[in-house]
């Protein structure tokens, strides 16, 4: 073989000591080859220095094998555990996967993302953008691939895969209300924030269906820095003895405001958290919150994706639960 000839599949089954129909098997991710005959095959391609051609394989099946993501504020922590799944549940079916960050959700930059998508010849879309933009009338996702959006508010124009919100935030307030606390605070996510704001207005129903008093929320935009700051005042009022927050990392901040005020947890003020994130059974004292499965929510993005670009029917809205974890941040009033 000449060095200006492109390596074949026929060289790798030279190679390897297999029919060219194994190796074409292994070149596009088939499952069914044992791992050491693909073991044999995968090492065979890089001492010939053979490289699956993606876009021919695509014209052949009609399938480029690569999922698009378009994502907005990576760096919060359900965003990225959320991309983490995906990414993940894309791998396991032998695809790629390529992401487009938008900073501000506008038509122009949705519009564009996709458009660029395009270019990378993709199969389908998964959307995981927050905010609210998305969901203004003047944004109209384009048509013509599969989309799966998750976290998706209000729409019902493509599949959506979501936690139940409304159910984790109902739990965490009705735990505090059992435990016989007579009223809970709420320190909420960012306005902007779908999750933030059924969160928020459920905890509201719950206090009012039970009768309570419902006291102003605090609004906070997720960081331990924001739920300091609001623990401060409500470290200082001392009729404040249970706390919903929106979010575990802004317990975390509460938690210290509390401390430093001389409030003792759960004693004096019991305080519940949401999405369980890694390390708050390490908090001091441990977070009582709301576990969000996020490799169930990839999962079942990826499959939803996956069944509408086999078949082009859209799964709808799919719900995935939550679940209440009670730990030692929360008891019985004083």
């Amino acid at each position: 073989m000449s060095r200006s000839t492109r390596p074949s599949m026929a060289d790798v089954a030279r190679e390897a000591g297999v029919s060219g129909q194994t190796v074409s098997r292994v070149a596009n991710g088939r499952s069914n080859v044992d791992e050491a005959t693909r073991e044999r095959v995968l090492a065979a391609m890089r001492r010939v220095g053979y490289r699956p051609n993606s876009a021919a394989r695509a014209l052949r099946n009609g399938r480029f094998r690569s999922i698009g993501v378009i994502i907005s504020a990576l760096s919060t922590f359900g965003n990225s555990r959320t991309l983490d799944a995906v990414s993940s549940a894309v791998a396991a079916e032998g695809f790629s996967i390529i992401l487009m960050p938008v900073t501000t959700p506008s038509q122009g930059e949705v519009s564009g993302a996709f458009s660029k998508l395009n270019e990378q010849a993709v199969d389908g879309v998964i959307i995981l953008i927050e905010q609210h933009q998305l969901d203004q009338s003047d944004i109209e996702l384009p048509h013509g691939l599969p989309v799966v959006v998750i976290d998706a508010g209000g729409r019902r124009d493509h599949a959506s895969v979501d936690f139940d919100q409304a159910s984790g935030a109902i739990a965490a307030t009705r735990h505090l209300l059992d435990l016989g606390h007579e009223t809970v605070w709420h320190i909420a996510g960012p306005p902007e924030s779908y999750a933030a704001e059924r969160r928020r207005k459920s905890w509201q129903e719950t206090l009012k269906t039970a009768g309570r008093e419902v006291p102003p929320p605090f609004t906070g935009d997720w960081s331990p820095r924001s739920g300091y700051e609001h623990g401060v005042h409500l470290a200082g009022d001392p009729a404040v003895t249970a706390v919903f927050v929106a979010n575990d990392q802004m317990a975390l901040g509460l938690l210290r405001a509390l401390h430093e005020k001389g409030r003792a947890v759960p004693r004096e003020v019991s305080v519940v958290g949401f999405d369980d994130m890694d390390e708050a059974a390490h908090f001091w004292p441990p977070l009582t919150t709301v576990r969000q499965s996020f490799d169930e929510v990839g999962r079942r993005a990826v499959a939803a994706l996956l069944a509408e670009i086999a078949d082009g029917e859209a799964a709808g809205a799919i719900s995935v639960p939550t679940e209440l974890v009670v730990r030692s941040s929360t008891a019985p009033p004083g």
